[in-house]
């Protein structure tokens, strides 16, 4: 009998692949598995492929990139109701892609992600951007980049509007930088990434450390030496009164970034641990 693998292993499997044969849905899909688990991933899949479908029988033989998106936006955000949850941001669900699908309410990163995967469908080339402020969608031309912002039904941003969302972000502090370098492509593994640290923030503001836990073990799979996960997980196993495996996430934090500012900090909580553990045996 063959053994069906379990949600993490088949993130751990695709997350391994070369970035463009990573599928982007399927992972997000396996990450809202570990809160559904009879979630059906083929099922969202298919969901994506009826969306894309659903647009190409309206466009003509010929359509071009502009008419595409025009009939996406009509689709997504005028029959289809698509928004974002102004009402309540930071509801976990709103990172879980099946839920995105169903209620269609999400976060700017969530909404890019099923607006991204429906684009691509219909060979559209769009890309994704960890814009300041919010996640955003671009589609590379040759006469330059199409900025898009799923999260406001699919408007098209212009340099104006870019650099007014930068000052709204910053204030006069905005980032040293050329627009363009602000504009850079995010992988799909640093948009993986980026859900689940919405996700982990949703948990521990609600203290709901288990989840949490669960959540950083999937960001440690897709990038096994980010730093301050690390350091956040062995906060979280602290938390859950597993010293042992805090200890052990503490000692690695220090030997990733030793001149980290908190690092005085964590060898203090190290050495508390350590001494405890000894004190117990």
């Amino acid at each position: 009998m063959v053994m069906k693998s379990s949600p993490a292993q088949r993130l751990k499997e695709i997350v391994g692949r070369p970035e463009e044969k990573l599928d982007l849905a399927e992972a997000a899909l396996l990450i809202a598995q570990d809160e559904y688990p009879e979630l059906d991933v083929s099922t969202y899949l298919h969901r994506l492929d009826e969306l894309a479908e659903t647009v190409r029988t309206r466009l003509l033989p010929d359509a071009g990139p502009e008419s595409i998106i025009a009939a996406m936006n009509y689709l997504f955000f005028r029959e289809q109701g698509f928004s974002g949850n102004d009402a309540d941001y930071y509801d976990p669900r709103n990172n879980f892609l099946n839920e995105v699908l169903d209620r269609r309410v999400g976060i700017p990163i969530t909404l890019s992600i099923v607006y991204m995967e429906v684009g691509q469908r219909l060979g559209l080339p769009l890309e994704g951007i960890s814009f300041p402020g919010h996640f955003l969608v671009k589609l590379p031309t040759e006469s330059g980049d199409v900025v898009l912002d799923p999260y406001a039904g699919g408007v098209s941003l212009t340099e104006e509007d870019l650099n007014e969302r930068l000052y709204q972000a910053y204030g006069h502090e905005k980032p040293d930088m050329p627009l363009n370098r602000l504009l850079a492509s995010a992988g799909k593994k640093e948009i993986l990434a980026r859900v689940l640290r919405n996700l982990k923030n949703s948990y521990v503001q609600t203290e709901d450390f288990s989840k949490a836990l669960s959540v950083i073990d999937r960001l440690l799979l897709i990038a096994p030496n980010l730093p301050g996960e690390v350091r956040d997980r062995g906060l979280i196993y602290e938390q859950l009164e597993c010293p042992h495996a805090a200890l052990q996430d503490y000692r690695r934090y220090l030997e990733l970034e030793p001149e980290a500012p908190d690092a005085e900090d964590i060898r203090t909580r190290a050495i508390d641990l350590q001494q405890k553990g000894s004190a117990l045996h």
